[in-house]
């Protein structure tokens, strides 16, 4: 077996750093430049890291990763974006900017983003395989100005996801909503939120600017615009109300709300509900349940839509709509593929 070697993060280096123990008991160090051969930085830290940053330091800004972002940023495409989308891009560019920020698109190849997502984030795949995903946007800019004529990006396989396989059960969340209704204000919003996404199987983009009259208590059905379709188009959709959403959509309606707002989710200021504050809520409430033992395991908002599938396919027999393809629907949220058979007597 060949000699361990250390990431730069267990050695407190830059990006792109390498300590590779000898058998002397000494460290050589290594730098992986982008574009380039491994530099041979010898066995002195602190004068390797200036090695490091000398090199970074004669990189032009222009047409640098940093660059691209900034000018991706005013590019129709990035106006186009939902704020959620804004916001995850931007916490994406921290780690990436950090690694790659100051080295040129033209001098990066395959093999450096191979890197990256097996190396600088081997302990966040899916957080690498996001930050390789915005690299790619920015690559596209490169391409569109000239400065580079592919994109390495797309030459790479990502990093294997593994797709959530649970839902949380009928009594493992009916305890949760319990206990959020008996909190604050904050909390018992969170839990009318999580009702009404196991009830109806929305994503949370889909409802968040739900307004009142898109509840028709006459007809029966709450009306809303679908957050993705292939082509960019959104498509309507009805949900006809059960005895359990009614009686949810009456609480809803009852809620106190400014005369002059329509939002259905609100906060205690009366200003629709946003994204961050939603997440910040339910991700402290989430910890909160587990400490006080009131479920066993955490669950993300998004598996209610997992519980809606499978629960449906359960009562009626079939998947819900949820896709333009029923393929999709049972690949990325029916959590019921659990084989059943008789025993021997």
């Amino acid at each position: 077996m060949g000699r361990r070697r250390e990431r730069a993060s267990g050695f407190g280096l830059l990006p792109r750093m390498e300590a590779r123990p000898r058998k002397d008991g000494k460290v050589t160090y290594r730098y992986h430049p982008m574009g380039g051969k491994p530099i041979n930085l010898g066995t002195d830290r602190d004068e390797a890291v200036r090695q490091v940053l000398g090199v970074n330091a004669q990189a032009s800004s222009q047409g640098t990763v940093r660059a691209l972002w900034d000018l991706y940023q005013q590019t129709p495409k990035w106006a186009e974006l939902k704020e959620r989308t804004k916001s995850d891009y931007q916490a994406y560019s921290v780690k990436l900017l950090e690694v790659m920020g100051d080295v040129p698109a033209g001098v990066i190849r395959p093999t450096d983003i191979a890197r990256y997502l097996r190396v600088e984030r081997a302990e966040a795949p899916v957080r690498g395989n996001r930050e390789i995903a915005l690299l790619s946007n920015l690559m596209n800019v490169a391409i569109e100005r000239g400065e580079i004529d592919s994109n390495p990006c797309k030459q790479v396989k990502k990093n294997s996801e593994k797709a959530r396989t649970e839902a949380p059960e009928p009594e493992e969340l009916r305890s949760y909503l319990d206990w959020l209704f008996r909190g604050g204000p904050a909390r018992r919003m969170l839990a009318l939120m999580a009702e009404f996404a196991a009830l109806a199987g929305s994503r949370r983009a889909e409802f968040l600017e739900l307004q009142t009259p898109q509840i028709d208590l006459q007809g029966d059905v709450i009306r809303l615009m679908r957050a993705k379709q292939h082509g960019g188009s959104k498509k309507a959709e009805s949900i006809t109300m059960g005895p359990a959403m009614r009686n949810l959509a009456v609480r809803l309606l009852g809620l106190p709300r400014p005369e002059t707002s329509l939002h259905v989710f609100i906060n205690q200021q009366g200003n629709p509900l946003t994204e961050s504050g939603f997440t910040s809520g339910w991700q402290r409430a989430m910890v909160d349940a587990l400490e006080e033992g009131v479920i066993q395991r955490r669950f993300t908002f998004h598996d209610l839509r997992a519980y809606y599938t499978t629960q449906h396919k359960e009562l009626y027999g079939a998947l819900p709509e949820l896709h333009a393809s029923t393929a999709t629907t049972a690949r990325v949220y029916d959590r019921s593929k659990i084989a059943k058979r008789n025993s021997l007597g």
